[in-house]
């Protein structure tokens, strides 16, 4: 692999995942702290019995602890929307709401936690009960997870092996990136990326990817293949990487980020 001539990329978009397993929201822009993660993603887990989590000693445990994708697509079919103004989470089941829940509060985190138990009750391994991420800690799937990036040329390179479209959003990620040859994020560990605001981004590993990203975001029908078809084709599961936020600021869709040497 060969990274791109190009030194400048685009961010096309920008999308949290306030709760772990739960819907995307699309952001106009966002604004980064160093050392920290994507504004408002992975507050939330919904743990699928109990996990051993502590919060007051936080460490990263296996996506398998928690409701998510990998195991549970129906998920998929939930709209969800969470204000961090007000900590209000609210649930759409089939177009209608479901729950409308203030998770700072002991009577929504039970609200939510009945609706689970009662949506996949042949899921669980216990009570599900929802964690909130105390601070300066996350529940992302890599315990060095900041900030997940996405090469939107290599999601056509994945419609290409498969021969159907292949939603983004099926991998999650934080930032959608333009202006970059097929796979040349899996080259940038290492480099970093400069945004116009003094963002300073550094690409810290790849995204190896998991059963996850076989079902449709859309529907929540698990129809493809993803990590086969890249071991497959590419000798192994990677596609977008992580980084971790060097230098604060505000980011945007639309903005032009330029690709630097370490």
């Amino acid at each position: 692999m060969t990274p791109s001539t190009s030194k400048t990329v685009t961010i096309a978009g920008l999308y949290r995942y306030p709760v772990k397993g739960l819907s995307p929201e699309l952001l106009h822009e966002a604004v980064l702290e160093r050392d920290g993660y994507f504004p408002h993603d992975r507050l939330f887990a919904i743990e699928n019995g109990p996990s051993g989590f502590d919060p007051g000693r936080p460490a990263h445990e296996p996506k398998i602890k928690f409701l998510m994708l990998m195991r549970h697509e129906a998920l998929a079919r939930l709209a969800t929307r969470y204000e961090p103004a007000t900590g209000v989470l609210t649930i759409a089941q089939e177009g209608r709401v479901a729950v409308e829940a203030d998770l700072a509060a002991p009577e929504g985190r039970r609200a939510v936690e009945a609706f689970m138990a009662g949506y996949l009750p042949d899921a669980l391994r216990g009570e599900p009960r929802l964690l909130a991420a105390p601070e300066g800690f996350r529940f992302t799937d890599s315990p060095r997870g900041y900030v997940s990036l996405l090469n939107l040329a290599s999601v056509a390179a994945l419609e290409d092996m498969t021969g159907v479209p292949v939603d983004p959003l099926r991998f999650r990620a934080n930032l959608h990136l333009t202006g970059l040859a097929p796979w040349a994020e899996l080259d940038l560990v290492g480099r970093v990326l400069n945004g116009p605001d003094g963002v300073v981004l550094r690409v810290i590993k790849r995204t190896e990817r998991c059963a996850a990203t076989n079902v449709d975001p859309a529907t929540g029908i698990r129809d493809l293949t993803i990590p086969r078809t890249l071991d497959r084709n590419l000798g192994h599961t990677d596609c977008g990487v992580y980084a971790e936020v060097l230098a604060g600021g505000r980011i945007a869709a639309g903005d032009d980020v330029v690709l630097a040497d370490a």
